[in-house]
C-alpha cells in the first residue's frame, strides 16, 4: 500500500491533509481557485455587459444580460453530463480535470482581452472546461475513501469548504479590479486563479495515487471510433447551424441565448423519457422517479430565483443601494461574497438541524421549506425595491437579509437534493443521476435567465413579489402534495 492509500490504510506518520489523504489537498486547492475564477468573474459579468461604452463596458441591455447570465449558468451545468460521460468512457477523470482547468483558464484569458467579442468566445471556453472538471474532481475525492469509510462525508465536508472559501475571496479581488480600475483585469485576475489550480494540480499530482488515473468504463475498438465519430458529427452539427444563423443574419445573442434555452430543456425532457419508459427498469424504481420528477421541478424553481442574485440583485446593488462606507464606494459586486460566506456559517447548523429531526421531516418538506423561504427573500426584496422608488438609494443590509434567507432555503433543498438524488435513482442509472440532478440547475437558470428579462419591464416591487409569492405558492403546494410524493418514493425518507 502507497503512502496515497486512504488514511485507514496508512501507515501512521503517513503524510496527511487534516487527518485526510494528502491528495484531498490538491484536490481541494484545485476547486477553490476554479470557483474563484467562476464566481469571480460572474460577479462582474452582468455589470460589465450593462456598463456604458464609456465606462468600457458593452452597453448590452439588462434584459439581454440578464439572460445571457442565466444561459451561461445553464450552459456550465448542463456540460457536466458530457463532461462525465467523458471522464467515465474516454480520458479518466484524472485528464479530464487537468485539460478542463487548461480550457478554463483559456477562456478567463481570452475574456481579459480588451474586445467586443472576447467575452462571448471566453464565456464559451469556459463552459466547456467546467463540464470536464466540475463533476469529475467531486469523482476523484470520492476515490480517495473506501464507501464505508467514516473519513468520507468529512473529506466531502473539507472539500465544499473550498469552494465556497474561494467563492467569497473571488469578488472582492474581481470586483475591486473590474468596477474600480478596468473589468478586463478582473477577468485577468480570475484568469491567473485558475492558472495556480492549474499549475499545483500539476505539481500535487504524484498525491493523487491511483484516483481517476483510468475511465471506469472505457471505450475500446470499434466502439471508441463510433463513439468519437459520433461526436465529430455532433459537433459539426452544431457548427453548421450557427453557420446557417450567421448566413441569414440571426446570429445574435438573443437568438443563441434562445435556442440553448431550449435545449437545455428538451435535453431533460428526453432524459428524464428514457429513463421512464426503460422497460429495465422495476416498478418501484419507475415509481421513485416520478417522485424524483416532482422534487427535480421544485429544485428547477428554487434557482429559477436564487440564481438571480448575480444578475438581477446584482444590477440592483449597483444602481439602487447607499454603498458608501467613510467616503469610500465599495463595489457591488462585493455583496456576492455574502452568500458564501453565510453558506460556510450555516452548513454545519442546518447538517446538525436535520441530524436532531431526523425521518420526522420528509424530503418532500424540506424542499416545501426551500421553496418557501426562496419566496419570501423575493418578497422582501420587493419591499427593498419600494423603498428605492423615486431613486433614494437603500442600504445594503437589505441585500444581506435577502441573502441570509436565500442560503436557509438553499440549505434546506440543495444537500437534502444530492441526497435524495443518490437513493432514488434506479440502479442502471445509479452514476448519471448525478448528472439529471445538475440539470435542475440548468433549467432553473436557462427559464430563469429569461425571466429576468421582465426585471427591465415590469416595475421592480411588482416583479420580486410576482416570483416571490409564486414560490411560496409553489412550496405551499409541495406541502400538500408531500404525502403523495413520499408514496411514490417507496420506502425512502
Amino acid at each position: 500500500m502507497t503512502s496515497d492509500a486512504p488514511v485507514d490504510a496508512r501507515p501512521p506518520g503517513g503524510k496527511t491533509f487534516f487527518g485526510h489523504p494528502r491528495a484531498l489537498s490538491t484536490l481541494f486547492l484545485t476547486e477553490m481557485w476554479e470557483r474563484f475564477s467562476f464566481y469571480g468573474m460572474r460577479a462582474i459579468l452582468v455589470l460589465y455587459l450593462t456598463a456604458a461604452v464609456a465606462d468600457d463596458g458593452l452597453a448590452i441591455r439588462e434584459s439581454t444580460a440578464n439572460a445571457v447570465y442565466g444561459t451561461y449558468n445553464a450552459m456550465v451545468y448542463l456540460m457536466a453530463l458530457p463532461g462525465g460521460w467523458v471522464a467515465d468512457r474516454l480520458i479518466g477523470a484524472r485528464r479530464s480535470v487537468l485539460w478542463g482547468g487548461v480550457v478554463i483558464a483559456a477562456g478567463h484569458y481570452v475574456m481579459a482581452i480588451p474586445a467586443r467579442w472576447s467575452v462571448f468566445a471566453g464565456m464559451a471556453l469556459i463552459v466547456l472546461g467546467t463540464g470536464l472538471l466540475k463533476p469529475n474532481i467531486s469523482t476523484m475525492v470520492g476515490a480517495l475513501y473506501d464507501r464505508d469509510s467514516p473519513r468520507r462525508d468529512a473529506g466531502f465536508s473539507i472539500f465544499y469548504m473550498g469552494i465556497n472559501l474561494g467563492a467569497f475571496i473571488a469578488p472582492l479581488v474581481t470586483g475591486f479590479l473590474g468596477e474600480k480600475i478596468n473589468w478586463h483585469l478582473g477577468f485577468g485576475a480570475a484568469a491567473i486563479g485558475m492558472t495556480f489550480g492549474v499549475l499545483q494540480y500539476v505539481l500535487g499530482r504524484r498525491n493523487l495515487g491511483e484516483a481517476g488515473a483510468r475511465p471506469a468504463d472505457p471505450l475500446l475498438g470499434a466502439d471508441r471510433r463510433r463513439a468519437l465519430t459520433r461526436i465529430a458529427v455532433v459537433t459539426v452539427a452544431v457548427l453548421l447551424v450557427f453557420a446557417v444563423l450567421a448566413l441569414f443574419g440571426l446570429f445574435t445573442v438573443n437568438t443563441v441565448v434562445n435556442l440553448l434555452t431550449v435545449v437545455t430543456v428538451l435535453v431533460t425532457i428526453g432524459y428524464f423519457a428514457r429513463i421512464l419508459t426503460d422497460g429495465e427498469i422495476s416498478g418501484t424504481e419507475r415509481s421513485r422517479m416520478k417522485a424524483y420528477l416532482w422534487l427535480f421541478v421544485f429544485a428547477a424553481a428554487f434557482w429559477l430565483i436564487y440564481d438571480q442574485a448575480g444578475s438581477v440583485l446584482n444590477i440592483f446593488a449597483a444602481d439602487k443601494t447607499d454603498r458608501d462606507v467613510l467616503g469610500f464606494t465599495f463595489p457591488a459586486s462585493w455583496l456576492q461574497s455574502v452568500n458564501p460566506i453565510l453558506i460556510i456559517i450555516g452548513a454545519p447548523l442546518a447538517a446538525w438541524l436535520w441530524l436532531r429531526l431526523g425521518h420526522r421531516v420528509s424530503t418532500p418538506m424540506k424542499f416545501a421549506v426551500g421553496l418557501v423561504l426562496n419566496g419570501l427573500s423575493f418578497v422582501l426584496m420587493a419591499a427593498a425595491a419600494q423603498a428605492a422608488v423615486g431613486g433614494d438609494l437603500v442600504s445594503p443590509w437589505w441585500l444581506v437579509a435577502v441573502y441570509a434567507i436565500q442560503v436557509a432555503g438553499e440549505l434546506a433543498l440543495s444537500p437534502v437534493g444530492l441526497s435524495a438524488t443518490t437513493k432514488l435513482a434506479p440502479v442502471k442509472y445509479a452514476s448519471q443521476m448525478m448528472g439529471l440532478w445538475f440539470l435542475a440547475t440548468a433549467v432553473g437558470d436557462a427559464i430563469g435567465g429569461q425571466v429576468a428579462r421582465l426585471a427591465e419591464t415590469w416595475p421592480e416591487p411588482t416583479y420580486f413579489l410576482t416570483f416571490g409569492l409564486a414560490s411560496v405558492v409553489l412550496g405551499l403546494g409541495a406541502v400538500m402534495f408531500a404525502r403523495h410524493i413520499r408514496q411514490l418514493m417507496a420506502g425512502i425518507h
